[in-house]
């Protein structure tokens, strides 16, 4: 029997509910704000706040489907919900649905299962990793033990699984199959590249891990908005496409940020050993010059633990080829995402969208 820690049942007994108005919901919806915003920075005033309101109907579907009559697993399956985040596949699912008719409830479900299954991977994916924090909080699985994580990841997997049936067989269909990805992604990750290239299984991980869910947010959009097949596949192309530019550029910035800009520290990736585009790049550079031989040995070495090393790695990655490699490679998923959207309609969306698209190639310029 899993026993539950004693002080994380007497703080679940003594933390009142949060409620419509309590402060953890105005934290995500204030992460969902900001999202929307940045998203949204460049865009039509009357698109920004349509967007806005399907995406806070998302919110409180979110919140209504993961209420449980276990108190525990209440606590628990809000407690990310709770935490914010950007909400970006929700968000980028109500955009696209601006491409037909977004005024659906089918769009406000669709949203929610594609947010679900992310949070269900984030609970499951912190106790692989052994996670301490997540979102700024104690992440579950420190928290309540790996078993009540996993549980609870399995729990949301599950209300996903239900709010997909009641958008019929085909939005079933599409979510077994994303959930296939999303598993085969973290077992390539876990297992490594078994002989293959090093960079090709790790383009292929994003993809899987990263892209694939990303896709079928703007797939579910598209669906569910009315649009025709040829156009819910250019929406779908571009979702999964740029989510890879996104996941890239996220693991640009941490080494190439001089702050906390990525949402976590610079360095980070070194530290745990995850062997990211930039890394693989310079691995596999045969220069020869005496900074390019030091930097391959550094990163030889896997997880650094010592500051001075990830200092220096950081110093000479920030001026390596594999560096200037990377930020190509980001660019080129972010004109090929452009390519995908050219086929959609010329709307306030489609130019969100762009501006979405340019500035993930920009913010790791």
């Amino acid at each position: 029997m899993v026993k539950v820690p004693e002080d994380s049942l007497r703080e679940l007994r003594e933390t009142p509910s949060a409620s419509a108005g309590g402060v953890a919901v105005g934290r995500a919806a204030q992460a969902a704000e900001i999202a929307v915003g940045i998203t949204l920075r460049d865009a039509d005033s009357a698109l920004e706040e349509s967007v806005r309101v399907v995406v806070d109907k998302m919110e409180t579907c979110l919140r209504e489907t993961v209420v449980s009559a276990d108190p525990v697993l209440a606590e628990t399956a809000r407690h990310l919900i709770d935490a914010g985040g950007k909400r970006f596949r929700p968000l980028l699912t109500a955009l696209i649905a601006h491409f037909g008719d977004p005024g659906s409830e089918q769009i406000v479900l669709a949203g929610t299962v594609v947010e679900l299954t992310h949070l269900a991977t984030l609970y499951h994916d912190d106790v692989m990793d052994e996670a301490p924090v997540r979102r700024g909080a104690t992440s579950a699985n420190a928290r309540w033990t790996n078993s009540i994580a996993i549980l609870t990841g399995d729990f949301l997997f599950s209300r996903s699984a239900d709010l997909a049936a009641r958008l019929g067989p085909e939005a079933v269909r599409i979510q077994a199959e994303t959930f296939s990805r999303l598993v085969h992604g973290q077992i390539a990750e876990t297992v490594g590249p078994r002989g293959t290239d090093p960079v090709a299984h790790y383009l292929k991980v994003i993809t899987d891990k990263t892209g694939s869910l990303i896709g079928t947010s703007a797939r579910f959009g598209a669906m569910f908005s009315g649009l025709d097949a040829p156009l819910v596949e250019a929406a779908s192309a571009f979702g999964e496409t740029v989510g890879i530019a996104f996941q890239l550029s996220d693991d640009l910035l941490d080494i190439a940020s001089e702050s906390a800009e990525s949402g976590k520290t610079p360095g980070t990736d070194l530290r745990e050993g995850v062997p990211t585009l930039p890394v693989l790049y310079a691995l596999a550079d045969d220069a020869v010059d005496a900074g390019s031989v030091r930097l391959r040995e550094i990163l030889s070495l896997g997880p650094l633990t010592d500051d001075a090393l990830v200092d220096e790695a950081l110093d000479l990655l920030r001026e390596s080829a594999g560096l200037k490699r990377a930020r190509e490679t980001v660019r080129g998923y972010a004109e090929r995402s452009r390519a995908h959207l050219a086929m959609l309609p010329d709307t306030p969306a489609r130019r969100a969208l762009q501006t979405m698209a340019d500035g993930i190639a920009d913010r790791t310029a």
